[in-house]
């Protein structure tokens, strides 16, 4: 089966009913997969099972002088170690194959849910925790899913096994019929341990991963103001605790793995003990007693696989589960299309954007700016005129933003997306070139060269180039270092708009995004968003009155609630409200009041 089939078209729709059904779902989308793995494990464990056999023939031939006997034994050890070699070379490159398939299941599965979700992302699950799906556990749930077709082969080859021996001599192969599921068995008191401790060091990485990733993004504040120290001392003590509980995960899984190798070995002894009294007393041949201990220690392989296999599928739900709370976040993202004729597409571009449970509406084709107190309520609104937004649990549902007299929610989320772009408060540049990064799904009606230039990014590029040498001057192949952190706080928000300006979306939502701009700067940008978003429906959410200046319309949200409308200028002198907030008063006025 060849790997270049990977990545996948599309992952599937996983069932997130349980742990177990995940992990179930996993191995039904690779049934080829798993039958040739399952085939070429049997004829390997086979031949190796198979391999006493020509040997015991081979030492009864000698004691009975037998030349030719002999040399019919040899040619057939040849033959078994020739296809057991074979058979272990297409065993190991499927079962690659098979743990490749289910770790980029999970991984392209978390990738399409953490871009459905946004930037609500971050704020349903710990940013730790993804990470740790996206690379831990999904090692951990590859392991499980490959190891299935072996675990198939081990107990078909052992039924195999024990069905022969216990034709030879009964009694010895009722004891390796019963022996081994009885060995097999002895390690499941140990699951329950372990998976709780394991449990509880897959937590403690996660948190530990999302403190380590908060202070290399705030590494260049903390050495401002000297916290390294102090947050050096948090993440080596959750350090710490990942160890101790890593420790602890490792006194029973090394207690498992000397059960594995301690009972294997006496029940081999065992069964060597008694058929070495039976060649004794004449009732079994010494080339059928040597046939009979290979093939029992050969099953101390089979043993070892079911040993894992206990492990794997230990690990596998634990981390099968939190792979399921993952994707379970708001799955109802895929909300089928309505019956209303034509896209929302289309709509976009003649209809209002509405927000029912705000009362805020953006007319179409001008650019309305919106002024909240509250800036954490500014930006969960912003992200709502966006539509499909998870829903924290116990949260109360609200209406849907419309566009155009159509729901959000009621559409598919590709249209929706394609329809209203969310420009976040914090927008994240990912590292390679310029080029990389403008290069995104656009209209075309805007060029990537207006769009820096609206964005009034030309000390940026400059910037870009004087940081990469290899580019020869060609800004286009500057590189972007991971996050952008070579550049300042403002320059990452003027690349982001204009890469949200080139995309040129039918209604643009920007959430701050002068915020980290001088004066001079924010009021260029204000008027090249102006020229640049002209008949485009654009929404700011802004407190700054060079952006509220160029508004055609300034909308006011108090409480929750769209109470004024007007221009900037107006609501400045009726709204005692707004201009509390736009002034950055220190006692809020009430809504209503005249002045």
């Amino acid at each position: 089966m060849p790997l270049a089939s990977l990545p996948l078209a599309d992952p599937g729709r996983p069932d997130l009913s349980s742990s177990l059904a995940f992990l179930r779902w996993l191995r039904r989308s690779q049934r080829r997969g798993q039958v040739l793995s399952t085939c070429w494990a049997l004829l390997e464990m086979g031949c190796q099972a198979a391999l006493p056999i020509p040997l015991g023939y081979g030492v009864q031939a000698a004691v009975d002088g037998d030349a030719a006997g002999i040399w019919r034994a040899g040619a057939a050890v040849i033959a078994l170690a020739a296809v057991t070699s074979l058979a272990t070379v297409l065993l190991h490159r499927q079962a690659v194959w098979n743990w490749l398939h289910a770790v980029t299941q999970v991984r392209q599965s978390v990738a399409r849910q953490a871009s459905q979700l946004g930037g609500a992302l971050s704020r349903r699950i710990a940013t730790g925790e993804v990470v740790a799906v996206g690379s831990g556990d999904v090692a951990k749930i590859g392991w499980y899913v490959e190891l299935t077709a072996r675990l198939r082969a081990a107990v078909l080859v052992w039924l195999a096994v024990g069905a022969v021996i216990l034709v030879v001599e009964p009694l010895l192969g009722l004891a390796v019929l019963l022996g081994v599921p009885v060995l097999a068995v002895s390690v499941w008191p140990l699951l329950g341990p372990f998976e709780r401790r394991y449990d509880e060091q897959r937590a403690l990485g996660g948190k530990a991963t999302t403190l380590a990733a908060d202070t290399v993004a705030g590494l260049r504040v903390l050495r401002g103001i000297g916290g390294e120290e102090l947050f050096l001392a948090r993440y080596r003590a959750a350090s710490q605790e990942v160890r101790a509980a890593a420790v602890r995960s490792a006194r029973i899984w090394s207690l498992m793995q000397a059960q594995q190798v301690l009972l294997p070995g006496l029940f081999v002894v065992g069964v060597t003990w008694y058929g070495a009294r039976l060649a004794a007393d004449g009732r079994l041949a010494v080339g059928t007693l040597v046939a009979v201990y290979g093939a029992t220690v050969y099953l101390a392989g089979p043993l070892r696989i079911l040993g894992e296999a206990a492990h794997a599928w230990s690990v596998a739900r634990v981390s099968g589960g939190r792979a399921v709370r993952l994707l379970s976040l708001d799955r109802a993202d895929e909300a089928v299309a309505g019956d209303s004729p034509g896209s929302v597409l289309g709509r976009a571009e003649r209809g209002d954007l509405y927000d029912p449970a705000t009362g805020l509406t953006a007319r179409a084709g001008e650019l309305t700016a919106v002024v909240c107190g509250d800036p954490d309520f500014a930006g969960a609104l912003a992200e709502r005129l966006g539509g499909h937004v998870p829903r924290t649990e116990g949260e109360p549902a609200q209406p849907s933003v419309r566009l155009g007299g159509t729901e959000l929610d009621a559409v598919p989320l590709a249209e929706a997306r394609a329809a209203v772009l969310v420009h976040d408060k914090e927008p994240v540049l990912l590292s390679g070139t310029l080029a990389g990064l403008l290069d995104i799904p656009a209209s075309g009606r805007v060029a990537a060269a207006e769009a820096l230039a609206a964005a009034r990014a030309d000390d940026v590029l400059e910037a870009l180039v004087d940081g990469s040498p290899d580019c020869a001057g060609d800004v286009m192949r500057a590189r972007i270092t991971e996050r952008g952190r070579s550049l300042s706080g403002g320059q990452r928000q003027r690349l982001a708009l204009a890469r949200s300006l080139l995309a040129d979306p039918p209604v643009l939502v920007l959430d701050e995004p002068t915020s980290a701009v001088d004066a001079h700067t924010e009021a260029r940008i204000a008027a090249g968003l102006r020229e640049n978003r002209a008949g485009r429906t654009t929404v700011v959410f802004a407190t700054s009155p060079l952006l509220l200046d160029r508004a055609d319309r300034v909308v006011l949200v108090h409480e929750g609630r769209a109470v004024a409308a007007g221009r900037h200028r107006e609501l400045m002198d009726t709204e005692p409200a707004y201009r509390a907030v736009v002034t950055r008063a220190v006692e809020p006025a009430v809504v209503g009041e005249g002045g």
